[in-house]
Order: structure tokens, then C-alpha cells, then sequence
């Protein structure tokens, strides 16, 4: 299973839009520690990957990330990582 920011150049069929979020709550302690959204990453790139096998994918293309801050009036902040990506299935070539 791969994961491309780009397109792939190989021969593949696309197989839909997947998507993944994963978030962490700050602690009032650590209100402004943003590069927690390091630890993340990993987490919703397996997520990704998971779900595109489920679906037969050998991949994903185009992988993009979108963050956020959630703030809650009665709670810390949120962290929000959303990834999503288009699963693709390479195809055989024979020559």
C-alpha cells in the first residue's frame, strides 16, 4: 500500500475518494502546543491505508491534508487532521 501526493504516471483505475480524520484534545496546560499535529499524521495514514486495502486499492493518489482547530466553549481545543486521497488499483501490463 502506497500513499502519493501526486498522480501516478503507471497505467491505474481509480476506485473513489477516501477519506480519514483522527484528533487529540490539548489540555489547558498546553493550550498553544500546535505542533502536536505532528503525532497525527502517522495515525490517519494507517487509517487511509486500512480503508483503501478494505476496498482493493493498491494505493493512494493525490493525498492531500487538512487541519483544524476546534474550539469548545466548556473544553480545551481540539486538534483536527482530516487526509483524504483517491484510491487507485494498478493495472498489469504485458508486453
Amino acid at each position: 500500500m502506497f500513499l502519493m501526493t501526486e498522480n501516478l504516471p503507471s497505467p491505474h483505475k481509480s476506485l473513489g475518494i477516501v477519506n480519514a480524520t483522527s484528533h487529540l484534545m490539548l489540555p489547558s496546560e498546553a493550550i498553544d502546543e500546535f505542533e502536536a499535529f505532528d503525532q497525527l499524521f502517522p495515525a490517519v495514514e494507517e487509517k487511509l491505508k486500512q480503508k483503501a486495502s478494505e476496498k482493493g486499492a493498491d494505493g493512494i493518489v493525490g493525498v492531500r491534508f487538512t487541519t483544524n482547530v476546534a474550539n469548545v466553549q466548556v473544553a480545551p481545543k481540539f486538534l483536527v487532521l482530516t487526509g483524504y486521497g483517491t484510491m487507485v488499483q494498478l493495472l498489469n501490463q504485458k508486453n
